[in-house]
């Protein structure tokens, strides 16, 4: 075969000559392959892309989204511009979570669910979350094509995104994100969670009502006794509730609702139950929207709607407080130059991981 491939400037013409170097006993092709050119398309403008948003862009609301995602340091001060103008405009939608079981149908339920409420006069967007690879760090970021149908809806945006190390099962600028959406017009916001087991919890600190699917017959009615992602729900939904697996799903929706019986809701005044829906036939997706409805309703009544949301913004701002503080400690030139020798001696058993720190934080320090 081929190695050492190099790419080169053409002649002007704006392509590349890709050179294919002979290895012994393999025939070098008369014909150079020609590459074209990847242009990538400058940042999007803080301020067109906050007129482009307003406006109802979808286009601009992708690129800003982007930008806000990117992880550049020079973008940093263009993506804050770009929040802060959008952040007067947002808040005004509902906010749901969505995560569940490897196999429980998130992207039918999604896709079958939105098209019902954008059918019905709503503006959707829909951010999905991707697991990123521990290998090689991409993701495949595949939702718009499982939900072909809702993407090609006029009233809907989806926005896979790669979770990149993430924690909780949502992507590091998922509430970035949502905040854009909003003051794009779109007043229900769904964030799909990777979806992976019991640690997608933190979509539970950025959403109003948070929906856990399942699906009856996998052991996981059990799982339920377990402190987790299930007490932080707000509703059970046991998917897949259609043809012979229909008396399945009840048994199972019927388990987890003496389960729910037993926890303490993790919303006040609120009393989470346990459904059934089948996405396929559109059973059971009224109801789930007529929940959440009635669920922002009482909320709101009470003056707890409000709160929750103060608190979410506090917890917001303690994770970027967080990473700020994260960020400019690797940041410190004697932090730089020690961790190096530090990393290497415990990696060989050398050092206590105890003594590490101490070494890394001297009393002296005001980290």
């Amino acid at each position: 075969m081929y190695k050492d491939l190099k790419h080169t400037p053409d002649d002007g013409d704006m392509a590349f000559t890709q050179a294919l170097h002979e290895m012994p006993g393999v025939s070098k092709p008369e014909d150079t392959v020609r590459l074209p050119r990847i242009r990538r398309k400058p940042p999007i403008a803080p301020e067109a892309a906050v007129d482009g948003i307003l406006a109802g862009d979808r286009v601009a609301l992708a690129r800003a989204i982007t930008l806000v995602e990117s992880r550049a340091p020079a973008h940093r001060a263009a993506a804050a511009a770009v929040l802060r103008g959008c952040l007067p405009h947002s808040g005004k939608s509902i906010r749901v979570g969505i995560t569940g079981v490897p196999g429980a149908g998130k992207s039918t339920f999604i896709e079958h669910f939105g098209r019902l409420l954008c059918d019905a006069g709503h503006k959707l967007a829909v951010l999905a979350v991707d697991p990123t690879s521990a290998i090689s760090g991409g993701s495949v970021l595949g939702d718009k094509t499982r939900m072909e149908k809702l993407a090609n809806h006029p009233n809907a945006f989806i926005r896979p995104s790669p979770a990149g190390g993430a924690l909780g099962g949502v992507a590091a600028k998922t509430r970035e994100a949502m905040l854009l959406c909003e003051a794009a017009g779109f007043d229900i916001i769904l964030i799909e969670t990777v979806g992976v087991g019991q640690s997608e919890t933190s979509v539970r600190t950025m959403t109003d009502f948070f929906l856990l699917l399942q699906i009856a017959g996998a052991g996981d009615e059990l799982q339920g006794i377990k402190k987790g992602v299930i007490e932080m729900s707000d509703a059970i939904v046991v998917t897949k509730a259609d043809g012979a697996n229909l008396p399945r799903a009840k048994v199972a929706a019927g388990e987890y609702g003496r389960i729910l019986h037993y926890l303490t809701p993790h919303t006040p005044g609120w009393t989470p139950v346990a459904l059934t829906c089948s996405a396929l036939e559109n059973e059971g997706l009224g109801g789930i929207w007529d929940l959440i409805q009635n669920f922002c309703v009482k909320l709101r009544r009470e003056g707890t709607f409000e709160g929750r949301r103060r608190d979410q913004n506090t917890q917001w701002f303690h994770a970027l407080l967080r990473e700020a503080v994260l960020a400019r400690f690797f940041e410190t030139p004697a932090v730089r130059d020690m961790l190096p020798a530090v990393e290497a001696s415990v990696a060989d058993g050398k050092l206590p991981v105890i003594e590490a720190l101490r070494r890394l934080f001297p009393e002296e320090s005001p980290v």
